[in-house]
């Protein structure tokens, strides 16, 4: 198993009725789990606390069979990574590159530029690219180069996949993407991943 929750419970006020109650899940490596509920019903604060940033105020939750306090925030983030929904999508002003690469090791090599160019063409970013005067190198963000909410999207669903995570928390991911482009997406994430938990509004 990469992920095991056990009995998981969150409230956000503390004498507030729990978001969550009693929550428990296991994710096999290389699993597909698909988790949909109505607004509200607490699947984006169950994705949060999996990819370790909330934590729960009972319960137990395991990554590689280790909790939070053996493997420490850097070794939780190395293994979960989060795409968050698109409303989440932010870039910060800085290249395409350090948007791409800054959870994977900043400065990059080369070797990390070409993989970030390889990932994104494989995510139709690829006419993004081939626009951008600097390439990857283009400053964006509030104060270079806008991209369209759809382009953030796949830029920030890049970065996940650049950090090369054992579990990939995908909340709402694709909300900002036509069909082609979510089938797009969907077959990088396949071939990319090893387990998956894709949450979904219903």
């Amino acid at each position: 198993l990469v992920a095991q929750a056990r009995d998981l419970t969150f409230r956000y006020r503390p004498q507030g009725e729990p978001t969550l109650d009693s929550c428990s899940v296991n994710i096999a490596r290389n699993a597909r789990l698909l988790l949909e509920g109505p607004s509200g019903s607490g699947k984006t604060t169950f994705a949060s606390i999996v990819a370790g940033l909330q934590r729960p105020d009972s319960g137990l939750l395991l990554i590689d069979g280790l909790d939070r306090g053996a493997l420490g925030a850097a070794g939780w983030r190395s293994r979960v990574t989060m795409a968050p929904q698109a409303h989440d999508n932010y870039l910060v002003s800085g290249s395409l590159a350090f948007n791409l690469l800054m959870g994977r090791r900043w400065p990059a090599e080369a070797s990390d530029l070409d993989e970030a160019e390889r990932v994104c063409r494989e995510l139709g970013l690829g006419d993004l690219l081939d626009r951008l005067p600097g390439g990857l190198h283009q400053i964006v963000g509030e104060t270079g180069w806008r991209l369209s909410q759809g382009e953030r999207t796949r830029v920030f669903l890049a970065r996940a996949l650049l950090q090369q995570p054992e579990l990939l928390v995908l909340d709402e991911s694709f909300g900002a993407l036509d069909a082609e482009n979510v089938e797009r997406a969907m077959r990088c994430v396949t071939r990319r991943t090893g387990a998956v938990l894709a949450i979904a509004h219903i």
